[in-house]
Formats: C-alpha cells, sequence, structure tokens
C-alpha cells in the first residue's frame, strides 16, 4: 500500500489516528450533555438535544476543537471535565512500533492535529507520545484547521516539507481532502478511528485497520 522508498516525511494526526477516538465521542457525546444537564438542571435527553444542535453548527472550524470556546459557550470548565475522564485516553493498536520504526528510519515524523493545544497537553499526560516526533504542530498555533487550505501553507512555512514525498494519515475525510487539495500525495485514512463502533466500508482514501499493515522497514 505504501512504497516507503517515495516517503520522507510522515505527518500523523491524533485523534481517531493515533489514538482511539473513543475517548472524544463519549466525551463530547455523553459525558459532557451529562455535565451540562446536572449544571443547568435540564434532563439528559434535553441536554444532548441543545448540545447536539450546537456542535453541528460549529464542525470543522477552530472553534469546535478549543476548549477555552467550549468553556465559555456553555459555562462548564471543559479541561477539568476530560481530565476527570483522562484514564479513557488509550493509545491504537500498534502504534508505539509505528511511531518506534518511524523513528528508526530517519524519516522526518510530525504530528499534526486540530486539538486545542491544552486537549494534547492532557492526553500526553496519560500517553506521552511526544517522543518519537520531530515536531508537533497545533492547527490553533496556525490560525487555521486542517481543513483550510491556509494550514498546509503555513505549515510549509514553518516546516518545510515536499508534498509529492510526503505521507498524511487522518482518520477525517474533509481533512484528507484539504491535504489532496494541497497536493500531498500518499494519503490514507484509518477504516475504525473509534474501536466501538462499526468498521468504515465507503471511505474515498485508501483506508487500514491498523498500523501493523504499513510498518516500514528499518535497514540494519
Amino acid at each position: 500500500m505504501i512504497n516507503w522508498h517515495e516517503i520522507d516525511t510522515v505527518l500523523l494526526d491524533m485523534d481517531g489516528t493515533l489514538l482511539d477516538l473513543h475517548f472524544d465521542n463519549y466525551f463530547w457525546m455523553q459525558y459532557v450533555p451529562q455535565a451540562y444537564a446536572r449544571e443547568h438542571q435540564l434532563s439528559e435527553q434535553e441536554s444532548s438535544e441543545r448540545l447536539h444542535a450546537q456542535f453541528q453548527q460549529n464542525q470543522s472550524s477552530l472553534d469546535w476543537y478549543s476548549i477555552d470556546y467550549w468553556s465559555e459557550k456553555l459555562q462548564l470548565d471543559i479541561a477539568a471535565l476530560k481530565r476527570e475522564i483522562q484514564h479513557m485516553v488509550a493509545m491504537r493498536p500498534y502504534v508505539e512500533e509505528f511511531l518506534t520504526r518511524l523513528h528508526e528510519s530517519h524519516r522526518d515524523v510530525v504530528m499534526v492535529t486540530n486539538a486545542h493545544r491544552k486537549t494534547l497537553d492532557i492526553k500526553m499526560d496519560h500517553v506521552d507520545i511526544t517522543g518519537w516526533f520531530d515536531r508537533i504542530v497545533v492547527s490553533h498555533e496556525l490560525d487555521a484547521p486542517k481543513e483550510e487550505q491556509a494550514f498546509w501553507h503555513r505549515l510549509q512555512a514553518l516546516h518545510p516539507f515536499d508534498p509529492e514525498r510526503t505521507l498524511f494519515i487522518d482518520d477525517t475525510e474533509r481533512v484528507l481532502e484539504s491535504a489532496h487539495n494541497y497536493g500531498i500525495a500518499h494519503l490514507l485514512t484509518l477504516l475504525q478511528p473509534d474501536s466501538k463502533r462499526q468498521k468504515r466500508i465507503d471511505t474515498r482514501f485508501p483506508g487500514i485497520h491498523h498500523f501493523d499493515e504499513i510498518m516500514p522497514e528499518v535497514q540494519p
């Protein structure tokens, strides 16, 4: 699936790619609505309906990924709520071996995430994978989410890479489409970003189930 001889740079998403998306889905779809219901004296059903409507309006924007935005909007301490269930943060299968092999192959390995810096810090406090990366880039610090072309242009200025010799792995099709439009040649998605949900079968981009399918060879 991947000709590693054609790859110099590997860009990796975090949530749903390196980490199980179950944490995020559970947090936003169940844990936050329950906390919002308690705070505002609502039924859980009414809380869920209100929040899901708000979430739909903000998807793919920087606000959607911002802990500060949602803390103010919902009058909840989102960071504190995330820490309460921090133990649920988990690496996807074969991630540690995959990152180790990439590191040993001397390729340029960069995490590119839409997650807010506070979210990244909370997750890395529990599952620290930062040591395998040459750089970690948070979209808020480039003032554009990965869904926008501005992100890729600013990433290129910050950390130059050859799109023709770059592999980008992400679980979100809109993000992959944006990367494709920028000119990144090698694109992969994950078929089961959330281990508790069904495997996807209708992805636009080539997909893998786990990283053992694309392990790079390490030269002795």
